[in-house]
């Protein structure tokens, strides 16, 4: 895969605040199966595909986009583990991560979620050896988001491979939407639209965890009716 290197978000404020823009959600409240409808949903995976690269962390980036559409509050994400599921470390994600063919590497999948969304689905492989006992034992045994766990290295992220993976202008973007009587027909939607790697190094440089992220068409639903009156957009709170 070819490597991205994007600035990390703590030695660029204009990115931090373009991402606080960004997080506020668009007017519309669905997308119609029409030219407009089509460029605004692909524009709103822009928006969020800019917020996750503005971040080190895609669970707080998730968290304020989660915020921003009144989902929940207090806005929050967590995390549904997948214990049933094995994925070994491949070559690659060996050479990532600077680990020998013995190197022992932890497989940990979830789902993050705020309210009853499933945002994005994480495949992550991580070096134990790196992390504190109190880490690997709340990524054992709890349902704590990958980024709170480890939010005390201090760490930073540099993307390997970053796809927007809705189409809009296809024949065929996704899976068909359901129709509702007396409205304009929706755009189908993908289940998956952006899917993002990312290695997670501490600040001296050291890699400790890659993550595969794939976030879903749920990111992209309706804001929460408790917006204010007049639709404005509504930004994350600071």
């Amino acid at each position: 895969m070819k490597t991205l290197v994007f600035l990390r978000s703590r030695r660029a404020a204009p990115f931090a605040v373009l991402a606080c823009a960004l997080l506020a959600p668009s007017v519309a409240p669905a997308f119609p199966d029409t030219y407009a409808g089509r460029l605004d949903a692909l524009t709103e995976v822009q928006r969020l595909q800019a917020a996750l690269q503005s971040r080190d962390s895609a669970t707080e980036t998730l968290r304020l986009w989660c915020e921003a559409h009144h989902w929940a509050e207090p806005a929050r994400i967590r995390a549904l583990r997948d214990v049933a599921t094995a994925k070994p470390a491949t070559p690659e994600v060996r050479s990532l991560l600077g680990a020998g063919p013995r190197t022992p590497i932890r497989y940990r999948r979830v789902k993050l979620m705020c309210a009853d969304k499933v945002l994005s689905e994480a495949d992550n492989w991580y070096l134990p050896a790196r992390l504190t006992p109190e880490m690997n034992k709340a990524l054992d045994e709890t349902d704590t988001p990958f980024g709170v766990a480890v939010k005390a290295l201090d760490f930073h992220r540099q993307a390997v491979d970053s796809r927007i993976l809705l189409h809009p202008f296809d024949p065929s973007p996704g899976d068909a939407a359901p129709v509702v009587p007396g409205q304009p027909p929706q755009l189908p939607l993908p289940y998956a639209v952006i899917r993002n790697t990312a290695v997670l190094s501490t600040p001296d440089g050291a890699p400790f965890s890659v993550v595969v992220e794939t976030y879903t068409r749920a990111t992209l639903d309706t804001p929460s009716p408790s917006r204010q009156p007049g639709g404005e957009a509504l930004t994350p709170s600071k």
